[in-house]
């Protein structure tokens, strides 16, 4: 998210966030209320999976302010609408400058959307995702201290590789499971550790 900073920065409201969600007011939002709360809906998990694909690369800053075309562009991310997406659709996104205009990302996010139907056939994406919930979570008190991947997430990315889906390498599926409450990365200082419910 940002270079290593000690600890957290207690902003004018009085709160403790890490340095990342110190300043932007977009940032600062989304750690708040978004990040690390749990994800447990077909197509929430769908948007982050596609979200964080096409992060990858660039900062999240850049793909939150985004977020409102990528809705646009992806039907609002309902994989049955984005699993009908023809060339003609790749054509026209690629030409949308509010999105990141990435073939393979594009494609994958089509790829993706697919894969999250065939998966309702076995259980759904929500039950395949968080079968890799781990037993423990890390407890960070410096940015340094928090893994950019784990044994977990090197398992959820090739189970849904086996499924199909693309742009789900291992860091990529770490930071989804920090987003979506799977492990709690919050430092141990800030004010939204524990939040979740899922960590105590």
């Amino acid at each position: 998210m940002a270079a290593d900073t000690p600890g957290v920065v207690v902003g004018d409201d009085g709160l403790a966030r890490p340095a990342w969600a110190a300043v932007d007011p977009l940032m600062r939002d989304y750690y708040d209320h978004e990040w690390g709360v749990p994800v447990k809906d077909e197509q929430g998990l769908y948007e982050r999976i596609c979200l964080e694909g096409f992060q990858a690369g660039l900062s999240w800053a850049t793909i939150l302010r985004k977020r409102p075309a990528f809705r646009a562009a992806f039907a609002d991310f309902s994989p049955d609408a984005v699993a009908l997406y023809t060339d003609e659709d790749v054509e026209r996104l690629l030409q949308d400058p509010g999105i990141v205009r990435n073939r393979l990302k594009i494609l994958a996010a089509i790829r993706n959307a697919r894969a999250t139907l065939a998966l309702r056939q076995e259980g759904g994406l929500v039950d395949l995702v968080w079968n890799f919930q781990p037993s423990t979570t890390p407890r960070p008190l410096l940015h340094s201290d928090i893994p950019t991947q784990s044994e977990e997430s090197v398992a959820l990315s090739k189970a849904l590789r086996r499924k199909g889906f693309s742009f789900v390498g291992p860091t990529t599926m770490f930071a989804l499971m920090e987003a979506i409450g799977m492990v709690d990365t919050h430092l141990v200082d800030s004010h939204r550790r524990g939040s979740s419910g899922v960590w105590l």
